[in-house]
């Protein structure tokens, strides 16, 4: 069994059955043997599908937040907001089905024609941070697109997704056409990864696992969208409202504890503004409310494990810059408090790897061209900001910055409508907008002869 612990209270808060690659194995034939019935259906039976299950998801978006922001450790309005955003992925793939559109390419002899394919089974592996949020981002475009799913949520956090199997059946989803197996990345990942009846493997976590899940697909060609790791850069100008930057960067970084690939961790701030930055920067952190993810005041909870405040904590060993560090409750749940290292330069190890916790760095930049290479000098290219009131900087930073998705004068990383994924080790692939579609399906030509004899 897997004991699901409540990070918040470090308690036992349910005991789910673990799985091995026998149920792997179970599952993958339940999802090959609906993938006929599921992609013959017409494309708007299965749009209305999507639709119904997309209702009843927005009729249990409190109990599903509820059972989130406990299972993470996450403030409930974070929860919340996700779950509504669940339902409003389905939402908008639902108008998929009838919109995977082929082409005529003008040719000799006849017509020349394209299709959108499903792939077969798709194996989804998605992390503990983000559950429910990032199973829908891959899930409703691989339904929308005919193919049948194995999900494997993270053992630390599967109740979400345990629970929207039990959903998806009651909205009238076909018997295994969604599949969702909990258990150990180490046995139920890679059999998914290996099994050779999985066409694609969609992943998100670490760009070190992401390495090997690429390496193990490659065994039996299996296509694969991989959303890996950040170290994402906040640059900031001295022209830019810093007051508005300042209450910003807290968010940016601390949001869901820091537990986000997109978190903006390098906060890259023009030298001349580092002083008025900072002073609106400490008041901004100083005002977070660190508490029970239940209660509607909260803005950061715990981390999910001891383990990884752990490893948090090594990134800020005795003697570090720590410039500002935020306040956190006493008793049981693991605190980590919202820390600021300044200054720090791009080659100290708190800049260089992923935290993946609530610790942000302030490296000071000479100019626009200073800003550039220190942004793009990471293994990492998922997101980013830039603050500036020149819109001319503002475009050309962007254009020469790495990274899959950026925000001008704002923090923001995800919408439903439009693409997400990385640039360099962040990944391969986008996932959202109507890109994601592109990645579950095959395109197939097919030419037809019209020229008589």
């Amino acid at each position: 069994m897997i004991s699901v612990v409540e990070p918040a209270t470090e308690q036992v808060m349910a005991e789910v059955p673990r799985a091995g690659a026998d149920d792997v194995d179970a599952a993958v034939a339940r999802a090959a043997g609906a993938f006929g019935k599921w992609r013959a259906i017409s494309p708007g039976d299965r749009a209305a599908l999507i639709h119904r299950l997309a209702a009843a998801l927005e009729a249990r978006i409190e109990d599903l937040a509820t059972l989130e922001a406990r299972n993470v450790g996450k403030p409930i309005s974070d929860a919340r907001a996700e779950m509504e955003m669940v339902a409003a992925t389905y939402r908008y793939y639902a108008g998929a089905p009838e919109r995977l559109l082929g082409r005529t390419i003008p040719v000799a002899g006849g017509v020349d024609m394209t299709f959108r394919e499903p792939l077969g089974v798709v194996g989804l592996i998605v992390p503990w941070n983000f559950p429910l949020v990032i199973a829908s981002w891959k899930l409703a475009p691989a339904l929308a697109a005919g193919n049948t799913v194995v999900l494997k949520p993270a053992e630390l956090t599967p109740l979400t997704a345990l629970e929207l199997e039990g959903i998806a059946l009651e909205a009238g989803i076909p018997e295994g056409v969604l599949n969702v197996v909990p258990g150990p990345g180490s046995v139920v990942g890679r059999r998914l990864v290996e099994h050779p009846d999985v066409a694609k493997i969609a992943f998100t976590g670490s760009t070190e696992v992401g390495r090997g899940i690429a390496e193990g697909a490659a065994a039996t060609i299996k296509r694969v969208t991989l959303e890996l790791g950040g170290k994402s850069a906040n640059v900031i100008f001295a022209d830019a409202d810093l007051e508005a930057a300042a209450a910003a960067a807290p968010s940016a970084v601390f949001a869901n504890a820091g537990q986000d690939c997109c978190a903006r961790s390098r906060i890259l701030v023009e030298r001349s503004a580092v002083d008025p930055f900072m002073a609106a920067l400490e008041k901004a952190v100083a005002a977070m409310r660190v508490g029970d993810p239940l209660a509607h005041e909260t803005e950061m909870g715990p981390l999910i494990s001891s383990e990884q405040r752990s490893t948090v904590a090594s990134y800020v060993p005795d003697g570090a810059p720590v410039a500002i560090r935020g306040t956190i409750p006493e008793g049981p749940g693991y605190w980590y408090p919202p820390t600021v290292l300044a200054p720090v330069s791009n080659d100290d190890r708190a800049a260089r790897e992923e935290i993946f916790g609530p610790v942000a760095c302030v490296i000071p930049f000479d100019d626009e061209r200073d800003a550039v290479a220190i942004a793009n000098d990471t293994v990492y290219g998922l997101s980013g900001s830039i603050w500036t009131r020149d819109g001319a900087r503002a475009l050309r930073v962007a254009r020469a910055i790495e990274t899959g998705v950026l925000s001008i004068n704002s923090n923001s990383s995800v919408r439903v409508s439009t693409p997400f994924g990385g640039f360099k080790q962040s990944g391969v692939g986008r996932e959202l907008g109507p890109d994601a579609l592109d990645a579950y399906t095959e395109v197939k030509n097919v030419f037809y002869a019209t020229e008589e004899d």
